[in-house]
């Protein structure tokens, strides 16, 4: 009986024992994290909780972050991005008196994440001659203003200057901002931040600006002083003349437009039409606009001469010095006003003469002229002899495609001196020495070179003879109009060799049938005494 109470008291004594062990080591004292302060972590050690003997600190991916722990404050010892999360381990040492008890060591593990300083306003309507001020959600003590190297602050600050008044030149602008809270952050990425005057109307800041020169792949963006939604509800702005590309929405006072393709054409004049109209920032008076203008360089002679060679549409060759510009769209629009060095060599061994003294590489001149209206006429564009922005579009599509015209080149030449003849050459030689006739002294044909500008099978023709009757021709055969009215073109005649036409090349029906195939538009006519 007395060994059953003993047995018993002992087993009591032993409950106790293991129960006041287990609730000293769950409540013991143990290290916590109070407010960092300037610091990523104070650490807070209650009495008996003990020594804290080292601090590791790693990134969400794992990586060590160089960390020390001096006073109580857990630093990095380099720099760590704003917004980062963190995990902190300490090490502590426990008394070694209640090392049986607790533990000798012990390892808390804690989360947490560095601070982050965000702007209360990216769209600022400042009073003329005030300080151009940011502000932010909290203090920072690192900033950085338009790409500048990072500054240290003399103390932490949440609203920061950036050292502009609001005045002349400076009344609207931006800048991009990027800041830390901390002086061991890394500043966050860029933030622009736009300021415009305070006005009771809806202002804009376009970038770039109206009226300068633009690339024809630029992207402009429209940052209005109040929402889009509030300044253009649901509507976009139009583009004049309208092009591939689409309008987003940046942010909610800013919408951007990035062409597609080839882009803006070269030599055009963009126009962008709002809904509405604003008031472009930084012009004087409350004068509205709705319309806004770039201008687009137009592609250089040079590349015109280089890519009309390269396609087969002149009689030449072009060489490049380096390497061959690359079938993009990038690379030919950068050409197109930065031509590449390289040569031009005719592509026939015996080019006539006459042909040679036209040619003017880099400057505008008859052979280029007459090339750009052939092209234009096998794209189906307007004939005008002029390099605009659809035809340049079109020029390096077929450059990029590598499409090249292979019928060859053709001139045509007409000797006024009696007896009068045409001699057509192709791709290297005559191949037809034909009389004909040319205008009478009353009606000479006109002296020059020029290229073909209709060419058709069969016409009527119609006039004004020398002494002032009219005349009216039907039927009239392999018609190639040169010059106003002058053409070449089959005609019924007795003799042929001396002037007998109202201004026209007239040959026989046979000689203007084989003549014909070889005179699309763009053909050069020369005429000479």
């Amino acid at each position: 009986m007395r060994a059953r109470v003993w047995f018993s008291a002992a087993a009591l004594v032993a409950a106790v024992v293991v129960g006041a062990g287990v609730a000293a080591f769950i409540w013991w004292p143990s290290v916590q994290l109070g407010a960092p302060g300037d610091a990523l972590a104070r650490v807070s050690a209650p009495r008996f909780a003990g020594e804290v003997t080292a601090v590791q600190v790693r990134s969400a991916n794992g990586d060590t972050v160089p960390a020390e722990l001096r006073d109580g404050r857990v630093t990095p010892r380099g720099t760590v991005a704003s917004g980062e999360r963190l995990t902190i381990e300490l090490t502590v040492r426990r008394p070694g008196w209640a090392a049986w008890l607790v533990g000798r060591t012990d390892h808390p593990t804690f989360t947490v994440e560095t601070p982050s300083a965000h702007l209360l306003g990216r769209w600022l309507q400042i009073k003329s001659g005030d300080q151009v001020t940011v502000a932010f959600d909290r203090a920072v003590s690192v900033v950085s203003l338009a790409g500048k190297p990072p500054r240290r602050l003399d103390q932490p600050r949440s609203a920061v200057p950036i050292g502009l008044v609001a005045s002349g030149t400076h009344l609207t602008g931006a800048v991009d901002v990027a800041v830390a809270a901390r002086t061991w952050e890394r500043p966050s990425a860029p933030v622009r931040v736009n300021w415009f005057p305070a006005r009771p109307y809806p202002q804009l800041l376009a970038k770039p600006t109206p009226g300068t020169v633009i690339g024809p792949k630029r992207e402009f963006t429209l940052t209005f002083s109040s929402p889009v939604a509030e300044v253009l509800g649901s509507r976009r702005p139009r583009l004049s003349p309208a092009l591939p590309g689409h309008w987003r929405l940046v942010d909610a006072h800013t919408l951007a437009f990035r062409p597609r393709g080839l882009g803006f054409g070269l030599g055009t004049e963009v126009h962008v039409v709002l809904p509405q109209p604003v008031h472009l920032a930084g012009q004087k008076g409350a004068v509205l606009t709705s319309t806004l203008r770039w201008q687009v360089p137009e592609g250089a002679t040079l590349r015109l001469q280089q890519l009309l060679a390269q396609l087969g549409y002149l009689p030449l060759d072009w060489h490049p010095s380096a390497n061959e510009v690359s079938s993009s769209a990038g690379a030919e629009l950068v050409a197109a006003r930065a031509p590449p060095p390289g040569q031009f060599s005719w592509r026939f061994r015996k080019t006539p003469r006459e042909l040679q003294k036209l040619w003017r590489p880099g400057h505008a001149n008859v052979i280029t002229r007459g090339a750009v209206m052939m092209f234009q006429h096998r794209h189906g564009l307007v004939v005008d002899g002029l390099a605009g922005p659809v035809f340049w579009q079109s020029l390096i599509h077929d450059a990029i495609l590598g499409k090249r015209r292979t019928a060859g080149y053709s001139y045509v030449f007409v000797h006024r001196k009696l007896p009068q003849s045409l001699n057509l050459w192709h791709n290297g030689r005559v191949i037809l020495r034909s009389p004909g006739n040319t205008g009478v002294p009353a009606a000479p044909t006109q002296l020059g070179t020029f290229p073909v500008f209709e060419h058709v099978p069969v016409g009527e023709m119609r006039g004004t003879n020398p002494d002032g009757t009219h005349y009216d021709d039907p039927g009239i055969r392999y018609i190639s109009y040169f010059h106003g009215g002058d053409a070449i073109h089959a005609f019924n005649r007795s003799s042929f060799g001396t002037p007998q036409s109202l201004g026209c090349v007239e040959l026989p029906l046979r000689a203007a049938a084989k003549v014909w195939p070889y005179t699309p538009i763009g053909t050069l006519v020369t005429v000479e005494n």
